[in-house]
């Protein structure tokens, strides 16, 4: 012990973890992995439809990996509670749309999954001051079922009804998660109110 440091407080809270650290850097690295998923998308042939897919995988399991690490080394944050799901919906949102412009996803189902997730990240930033709303069960299924759909939908291939029913399983809990987090809003926002 160096003298003049104060020994820790048997049964005291460990101090709060630090913004830098390996879990979101890993979610800053997601996030800068967009751009250059969207311009592999863009390019013409099977070569760069895969590269794309491998580009838009690695970056898809950051976000396990990211999760993990803050969970297992205690160093969990708000800034990561709240970057982690700005950079999921920056990748399945960017890969949405990309695929919509494309001519390859009906618009409507990107509308719908959008609306939600842009809806939800605003109402997380409404609420903030009333406590986060950390990413739930049903919000990290409704984030792998995108996944695995997009994952299909870049994919070169006959692959048509893998893509609509892995899409519609996800369109569908995608909505019914976006109900739950509003209510979890609503029960933050309650105490607080006069």
């Amino acid at each position: 012990m160096i003298a003049g440091t104060p020994e820790p407080v048997a049964g005291s809270d460990p101090p709060p973890a630090g913004v830098w650290n390996i879990a979101n850097a890993l979610t800053m690295v997601r996030i800068v992995l967009v751009p250059f998923f969207v311009w592999l998308l863009f390019l013409d042939g099977t070569g760069w439809r895969l590269a794309a897919f491998a580009v838009f995988a690695a970056a898809s399991i950051t976000d396990k990996i990211d999760g993990d690490i803050a969970r297992a080394r205690g160093i969990v944050t708000d800034f990561g509670k709240i970057a982690d799901p700005i950079a999921d919906k920056a990748l399945t949102g960017a890969a949405l749309v990309s695929l919509s412009v494309m001519g390859e996803l009906w618009w409507w189902v990107t509308a719908a999954i959008m609306v939600r997730e842009i809806g939800i990240t605003v109402l997380r930033f409404v609420v903030l001051r009333h406590g986060v709303i950390p990413a739930s069960k049903g919000g990290k299924l409704k984030t792998m079922l995108q996944v695995i759909a997009i994952g299909f939908y870049i994919l070169p291939g006959p692959l048509d009804y893998v893509r609509w029913v892995t899409m519609g399983a996800a369109l569908v809990v995608t909505v019914v998660t976006g109900v739950d987090y509003v209510v979890q809003a609503r029960r933050k926002r309650r105490p607080s109110q006069p």
